[in-house]
């Protein structure tokens, strides 16, 4: 159990064999992106990383598999008690896709792993893919606990057309004026993805800004005709701008988005577990 916000998360530790508590190994954080579970991460990638080493922790945001609902109350907010306590009528938020809370949950478990004994402090890498591709950009430029970044087909928050982020602003509005939900569900899906994009929360959420902060060594994976955003713009960009401070390496596959999972995923976490073994083993 990982408490992210006042909202239980479920988690999966793996550990290495030999392992002990009192002789500190590297750890490595797992995020996935948008809608993406850790059962996905659990049989593709962890069981990897921990033969190699590491302890793993992989985990589900808020509102998605094993983990909680966050809650919103429906209706007005009744009388406080004087122990602070409410009894309310609430709605479950479930398979939101709202960048800065899940941002909140690497986080929150980022600090659950920090906690974990037997894991060295100084050597914690995080590896997002995909959405969490931008995700682990922007926590590891600003959080100082991170000391090595893989970020995979990762979407920095590049190539919102004109009339989608006016369609975007309008959502704000609308929720801000209580038009539509405060916490939207089931509007605005996209096809072949699961969950509702918080449109509102996205249109500002731009991980490229704090790449130039990255002092940590960092390798972005992409795929050569990656079909949801321009790559060049995005994992590339990020790529040159984090290369100026730190060390930096740009790997590119062949094939679309999904093929990092169905025809890369040997090789693009051989080269990931490369990576985090020079940068956190030493």
């Amino acid at each position: 159990d990982i408490w992210s916000d006042g909202t239980r998360m479920s988690g999966d530790l793996w550990f290495p064999d030999g392992f002990r508590k009192d002789t500190p190994r590297p750890a490595i954080l797992m995020t996935h992106g948008w809608g993406g579970v850790r059962q996905h991460l659990n049989s593709q990638y962890a069981g990897k990383f921990a033969e190699a080493g590491f302890v793993v922790l992989t985990f589900d945001y808020r509102g998605w598999a094993d983990s909680d609902s966050r809650l919103v109350i429906i209706g007005d907010q009744p009388d406080i008690g004087p122990d602070g306590e409410v009894t309310v009528r609430a709605r479950a938020i479930r398979e939101v896709i709202d960048p800065f809370d899940q941002v909140r949950d690497i986080t929150s478990s980022l600090d659950f792993l920090a906690g974990e004994p037997g894991v060295d402090v100084n050597r914690i890498g995080i590896w997002g893919t995909s959405f969490s591709g931008g995700h682990v950009i922007f926590v590891g430029a600003q959080d100082p606990r991170v000391a090595a970044i893989v970020s995979q087909v990762g979407y920095q928050g590049v190539g919102l057309t004109k009339e989608r982020r006016l369609f975007s602003r309008q959502r704000a509005i609308d929720k801000a004026r209580g038009k539509i939900d405060p916490i939207p569900q089931g509007i605005d899906g996209v096809p072949r993805l699961s969950g509702t994009p918080d449109l509102a929360k996205m249109v500002d959420y731009r991980p490229i800004d704090w790449a130039s902060q990255i002092r940590v060594p960092t390798l972005i994976i992409d795929v050569e005709d990656e079909e949801f955003f321009d790559r060049r713009k995005n994992g590339m960009a990020a790529f040159e701008l984090i290369s100026k401070n730190t060390q930096a390496n740009y790997k590119l596959f062949i094939g679309r988005h999904y093929d990092i999972y169905s025809r890369h995923p040997s090789a693009a976490t051989a080269l990931a577990l490369e990576w985090f073994e020079t940068h956190l083993m030493q």
